[in-house]
């Protein structure tokens, strides 16, 4: 054979040699690529959207004041019997026997005592008894006048003690001024709080929320936000659990959940949970908003007993029996 057609052959084998492993190669990476790109979807959280109460509101603070009060002058050394501080009565009763008098209760009410300060020399001879009727607090606020147009009388109010913000209080606008306070530019504006139990005090700071524009509109969870400059997006689930990036409007906050004015309708479902794992025009599997999650059949091993003796790394030259005579030899001794 010339040496010209010898590396010809080599050429030709080395070449069948490279196309046979490129071959290899993308049949190889073709079977890999068909059986692990068919991933099944993520399971991301949906919830439907669905209506709910919103209203705007004015919230400030103002001082609780009794219905009635009438305050008694009483002279110590005029008082016969002693009088019971904070407690009931009722209209007629005698809250304080006196020398020349009786001291008749016109309402019901608690008898509470107001002393004098101690730098006047009149509180060691006199006391002030006060009769307070709290069981409907009155609640004097000033509401700027850019919100004036919006407080009407009989609006519902939620109330909360600056002490126990876990309660909330109803109560209703009782009245309001004709005319706005040029010194304060604000409306005065008094509101009715009913107080059966006399669980609030009179003179309690109280935090005062005035709804208005009460309404029923959709909404979401915040959570379902997808914020891209001005303008806000949700993903929107169809029925063949294909996500759809949808374009909406929306109004309030509160708690966590977001009023939507415009992009989508009552019934419609959105991913609640998960963005990060949701692609434009992907299929998911949907999981209900606060489905209980599975519970999983994998159990923890037991943990060993304290009979249970531990293993040691020399337990291997024990099973050699190496330092232990056979019983043949041990016979023999014993005949011996």
């Amino acid at each position: 054979m010339k040496r010209s057609t010898k590396i010809i052959s080599i050429v030709i084998i080395f070449f069948f040699i490279i196309t046979a492993v490129i071959v290899a190669r993308t049949m190889v990476g073709n079977y890999f690529k068909k059986k692990f790109s068919k991933r099944p979807p993520p399971g991301i959280i949906v919830k439907v959207v669905e209506q709910k109460l919103f209203q705007n509101t004015i919230e400030t603070f103002g001082t609780a004041v009794p219905a009635q009060i009438k305050s008694y002058n009483i002279e110590k050394y005029e008082i016969l019997e002693p009088i019971e501080y904070n407690t009931k009565v009722r209209a007629g009763d005698i809250i304080a026997k006196l020398k020349n008098r009786n001291i008749v209760t016109p309402f019901d009410g608690i008898i509470g005592k107001r002393d004098f300060s101690n730098d006047i020399d009149v509180s060691k001879s006199s006391i002030i008894l006060n009769l307070e009727d709290t069981s409907i607090l009155f609640v004097d606020v000033d509401i700027p006048e850019t919100f004036a147009p919006y407080v009407k009388k009989g609006q519902n109010v939620d109330i909360k003690f600056s002490g126990n913000n876990l309660k909330k209080y109803s109560g209703i606008v009782e009245s309001t001024a004709s005319r706005i306070n040029t010194n304060k530019r604000s409306l005065p504006v008094r509101i009715k709080l009913n107080n059966p139990n006399n669980e609030l005090l009179s003179g309690s700071l109280l935090e005062v929320s005035i709804n208005y524009n009460e309404r029923n509109s959709l909404s979401i969870l915040d959570t379902s936000l997808l914020m891209e400059g001005d303008n806000v997006y949700v993903y929107k689930v169809d029925k063949e659990n294909t996500v759809r990036k949808t374009e909406i409007e929306i109004g309030l906050r509160k708690q966590g959940i977001v009023e939507v004015t415009a992009g989508l309708k009552n019934g419609d479902t959105v991913v609640a949970e998960g963005l990060k794992k949701t692609r434009p025009n992907g299929k998911i599997k949907p999981i209900k908003y606060g489905s209980k999650p599975k519970v999983s059949s994998w159990k923890k091993k037991d943990k060993p007993t304290q009979t249970k003796q531990k293993k040691s790394k020399f337990d291997w030259i024990k099973k050699l029996n190496i330092f232990k005579k056979s019983d043949s030899k041990k016979e023999e001794n014993k005949n011996k």
